[in-house]
């Protein structure tokens, strides 16, 4: 009886009830930081390994010497309106200075440093090189474009960054009673971007579309309103900006998961209606062409066997057209997901595409399990503390530095993933709560 009058209290519940704690949990926290500190992690790395791969070749694919000449891409921007700070100059010394920025930013952003302002130049930098080029690159090019932009809207340095390990640093200091220091390298950051949204909006007409500007104009007076609140207002104002900053991560992971979904899924109904795919002897052809085989010896080796060939074949169509309708079976995903990431690494190796498999598997990191980051991230740091051979001077030290280092100390309500919170812990304040 008490578990009926139970369910039908818990049926009754108001709708404005309801409806509050939906918000607090898209507004409360930001989600997934894991997650979205790998994704970071994994396309910051994939521009960077790529940018260096290329640094001799640069001015071919992008600079004064690209087949696709500064003027004929002029003519396209001016149709396509797409982003490029290249079109301001023709000139080397410019192709020079937003090369090696697009290398910096992605350095930087790697190791998270004051990743809201170089998440920024990162995504310039992308759309900068890639739209001044648009013939070079291939499917791998096309997600870390839009990925570049999606993480100028989340919380990515939140945990594995310098600025988790500056955040901790700062905590002890004020549990300590220490006056805060002063921050000097944001502000001026920030200035000097100042500068460069000045240059941008007087280049307007000939860098391409106008949302481009105004969007950066709207993130550098964003942060500049965040860095007063923080430092004049920091009650209810502060939990207005902490709460939209919250909203605006977790949409913008929710638009990463259903674009991997939707990579996938249509990749697998596209392979469906080939021949060659329902024969089961589509991967017979790319394994079998110079242009793609880094390894000749490997691909005959396994482009000779016919029934390896099928198993693959009709493998990655069933991993591929299967993954989207496993997201709510938590092991069946798991295991798909190991799946792909291993496909993905099969295809740098034997066809030689180790940026288009580097940024995939970036995009499916977003879907690993929170314990499985977080055993991870404390095999790192451990790891890391042997090579260093680093030997922590008790539990307090130990927790001191897991916590720099972005990874909860143990026994926190961080170390908990979120799937097996019991709904005990006390919740973040919000508007709504």
């Amino acid at each position: 009886m008490s578990t009926s009058h139970a369910t039908r209290a818990c049926v009754r519940e108001p709708f404005d009830r309801r409806l509050a704690r939906g918000v607090q949990a898209v507004t409360g926290r930001s989600l997934a930081p894991y997650q979205s500190a790998i994704v970071r992690i994994g396309f910051s790395l994939t521009w960077l390994v790529f940018l260096l791969r290329e640094l001799p070749y640069r001015h071919l694919l992008y600079g004064p010497d690209s087949p696709w000449s500064w003027e004929m891409a002029r003519r396209l921007i001016d149709d396509n309106k797409a982003f490029t700070a290249l079109m301001w100059s023709d000139g080397g010394v410019w192709f020079e200075i937003v090369y090696g920025l697009a290398v910096l930013s992605a350095a930087l952003l790697l190791v998270g440093w004051r990743t809201r302002a170089v998440s920024v130049v990162f995504m310039v930098g992308v759309l900068s090189l890639q739209n001044r080029s648009v013939f070079v690159g291939d499917g791998g090019d096309n997600v870390l474009h839009l990925v570049s932009i999606y993480l100028v809207f989340t919380r990515c340095g939140r945990v594995w960054s310098l600025d988790a390990r500056r955040a901790a640093r700062e905590a002890r200091a004020a549990e300590a009673g220490e006056a805060p220091r002063r921050d000097v390298v944001g502000p001026l950051l920030w200035v000097v971007l100042g500068g460069f949204l000045l240059a941008a909006t007087w280049f307007s007409d000939v860098t391409g579309e106008w949302w481009v500007p105004v969007l950066l104009w709207v993130l550098w007076l964003g942060n500049g309103l965040w860095w007063l609140v923080c430092r004049l207002a920091p009650g209810e104002p502060r939990t207005l900006l902490d709460a939209l900053a919250n909203l605006a991560h977790n949409a913008v992971l929710a638009v990463l998961m259903v674009e991997v979904c939707l990579i996938y899924a249509t990749a697998g109904w596209y392979k469906i209606q080939g021949s060659r795919w329902q024969e089961g002897t589509a991967l017979f052809y790319p394994l079998h062409l110079d242009y793609f085989s880094p390894w000749p010896g490997l691909s005959d080796l396994l482009g000779s066997s016919g029934i390896m060939v099928m198993l693959l074949t009709y493998g990655t169509v069933i991993v591929q057209v299967a993954f989207p309708f496993t997201l709510f079976n938590r092991k069946v995903k798991n295991v798909l997901l190991v799946v792909m990431m291993m496909e993905h690494a099969g295809i740098a190796v034997l066809l030689g595409l180790p940026v288009f498999s580097l940024a995939m598997i970036s995009a499916d990191a977003v879907f690993l399990p929170t314990a499985f980051l977080v055993w991870l991230g404390a095999r790192v740091v451990k790891g890391r503390d042997r090579l260093l051979k680093r030997t922590p001077a008790g539990s307090s030290a130990g927790s001191s530095a897991g916590t720099s280092a972005g990874i909860p100390a143990e026994g926190s309500a961080e170390a908990l993933p979120e799937q097996r919170r019991t709904g005990e812990e006390p919740g973040p304040r919000t508007l709504v709560g």
